[in-house]
């Protein structure tokens, strides 16, 4: 298991493309040209998952299994919290407002 300041994994900019290229040439894929996350090792880029169809490419080279099973956690975790409506807007669409029928409207006529 790496240590946790072995890697990062952040979201992959248009400054990614060339490594992403490299790394999908080295593992015989097509690049990830989607949203994705990428899995850095000593500041350099290793791996690389597709946040729509969850393909992976990885640097055949280094020691990637560790940081793809990360990148997949993470890229699951990112899916799923798009595909369900945040706890603020569950609660709201949960609550009904009450009817106005108390004894002050009652007595006001309304």
């Amino acid at each position: 298991m790496y240590a946790a300041n072995n890697y990062v994994i952040r979201q992959a900019s248009d400054q990614d493309a060339s490594a992403l290229d490299h790394i999908a040439a080295l593992d015989s894929q097509g690049p990830i040209s989607t949203d994705a996350l990428v899995g850095e090792l000593d500041g350099s880029p290793a791996a690389a998952i597709s946040l729509v169809s969850g393909r992976v490419i990885a640097d055949p080279f280094r020691p990637t299994a560790i940081l793809v099973a990360q990148l997949r956690a993470r890229a699951g975790g990112i899916v799923a919290a798009g595909r369900r409506p945040r706890l603020r807007d569950r609660i709201r669409a949960g609550i009904r407002p009450a009817p106005v029928h108390s004894p002050i409207h009652q007595q006001a006529g309304l």
